[in-house]
């Protein structure tokens, strides 16, 4: 695994694409020259969620005996039902009920789970535990899938406008297939290290 992997793979499964219509809606009620400072908070939260896994979740997982193979299927399996999702989405469900609307979101739900969700969480938790040594690296492919990712919802307004909300979909769906084969190849890892360790 390496950096530029890595970061493709964080910036797969937190799907900036596939939140741009889910930040909007949740966004809708808000005065337009205040989205962008909300977006930007948020999202400024998730990356401290998901750095604190990155640097403290292997710990969280040595104390409730979760081994490697054991992080490695499920990852492998979370990502797999994440990258179906992606490619054959459900309903358009929008995260929005008549709480959110009394207020501005903060952490939830666009920071957690939006960006810095099970997935993403799990994924930084893999990567430092199967490869400690490389904590640095893995830190610097969170901040480039992060920012890439932040760009994105940033824009995400100008970008629905210009690109469509059938181009979302399909770039998401191209990203879902990419994300199956990445899916596999980590399931496969994790039986691999089991049946080995066995």
């Amino acid at each position: 695994m390496t950096i530029y992997s890595a970061a493709i793979m964080l910036f797969l499964v937190m799907d900036p694409f596939g939140n741009i219509p889910i930040f909007l809606s949740v966004l809708s009620h808000v005065d337009p020259a205040r989205r962008g400072k909300i977006i930007v908070r948020e999202l400024l939260i998730a990356l401290v969620f998901l750095i604190f896994f990155l640097f403290f979740g292997r710990f969280i997982l040595a104390g409730m005996h979760i081994t490697e193979p054991a992080l490695g299927i499920a990852g492998g399996t979370i990502l797999f039902l994440i990258a179906i999702k992606m490619i054959f989405p459900a309903s358009n469900s929008t995260f929005v009920n008549d709480e959110d609307k009394d207020g501005d979101p903060l952490i939830v739900p666009l920071a957690v789970p939006m960006v810095a969700g099970p997935s993403s969480m799990t994924m930084v938790i893999l990567l430092s535990t199967q490869y400690p040594d490389h904590q640095l690296s893995w830190l610097a492919a969170l901040i480039i899938s992060w920012s890439l990712g932040f760009i994105i919802l940033v824009l995400s307004e100008r970008l629905s406008k210009i690109v469509g909300k059938r181009t979302l979909k399909a770039i998401e769906r191209l990203m879902g297939m990419i994300l199956t084969t990445m899916a596999v190849q980590m399931l496969l890892t994790g039986i691999k290290t089991f049946m080995v360790s066995v």
